[in-house]
């Protein structure tokens, strides 16, 4: 698991999901992981998140956060990104997809609720 300092100030939030092809599943998970932890260390990535569904495995959650617009810019030109999206994009059935780009207008530090 890569760690940042808490509460990173994120200005731009990208959640995705795709469902992939049970046969391409592995062949999806070959092509994102080594891209995880390059894309973890980039300037201005608070987070970057891969997750299997729980209750469909064949369904894969992103979830990343940005400190601002210049920094989704030079993730979406890096030479990694492109080769992920390319062997995704090039060889791997996507069944469904969605993605929704959010601007941050306030973060706060969230906690769990108290359990009385």
């Amino acid at each position: 698991m890569i760690s940042h300092a808490k509460h990173s100030p994120t200005s731009k939030v990208i959640s995705a999901y795709y469902t992939v092809h049970p046969d391409d599943r592995q062949a999806f998970s070959d092509a994102v992981i080594p891209h995880l932890t390059t894309t973890a260390h980039q300037d201005g990535c608070t987070y970057y998140v891969f997750a299997e569904d729980l209750t469909d495995p064949n369904t894969i959650h992103l979830t990343e956060g940005w400190r601002d617009q210049a920094a989704v810019d030079a993730h979406m030109a890096d030479e990694n990104f492109l080769e992920a999206a390319t062997a995704v994009l090039g060889g791997i059935r996507i069944l469904d997809y969605q993605a929704e780009y959010y601007d941050v207008a306030a973060q706060t530090a969230g906690a769990l609720p108290s359990v009385s």
